[in-house]
Formats: structure tokens, sequence, C-alpha cells
């Protein structure tokens, strides 16, 4: 079952990552599914990349903020 989670939240990754340029949800959609993946990583007992998918994360939801206050100035 853990296996398939990580399965999904990979999956749901590459894809936003692959749909990026046509909405800027697809960004927040990325930093969710690295979230899962890092919780997954984590759950795992796969500590490195734990922390290599929360960074993914966090630079996802600043590029995320970012878009947002762009658009709205």
């Amino acid at each position: 079952m853990l296996t398939v989670f990580g399965s999904i939240a990979v999956g749901i990754m590459f894809l936003s990552y692959w749909l990026e340029p046509r909405s800027r949800w697809f960004i927040l959609a990325f930093a969710t599914a690295s979230a899962a993946t890092a919780l997954y990583s984590g759950l795992a007992e796969v500590y490195p990349i734990m922390v290599i998918e929360s960074a993914w994360s966090l630079v996802a939801l600043q590029r995320f903020m970012r878009s947002n206050r762009e658009r709205i100035l």
C-alpha cells in the first residue's frame, strides 16, 4: 500500500511538472505532490530523499506565491 501511495505521488509530481506552462495551479500541484513524496520517503525511512523532496516542495511553493503576486501586480 505504501508503494502505491509513493507511485501515485511521483506520478502526480511528474504530470504537474510537465503541465506547469499551462497554468500556475500546476505549480501548486507540484508542491503538494512533492510534499506527498517527502512523506512517502519518510515513511519508507529514506531520509536523504525526504529532505530533497521537502526542499522541492518549498521551492515550488515559493514559485507559486511569486506567480500569484506577479499576477496581482
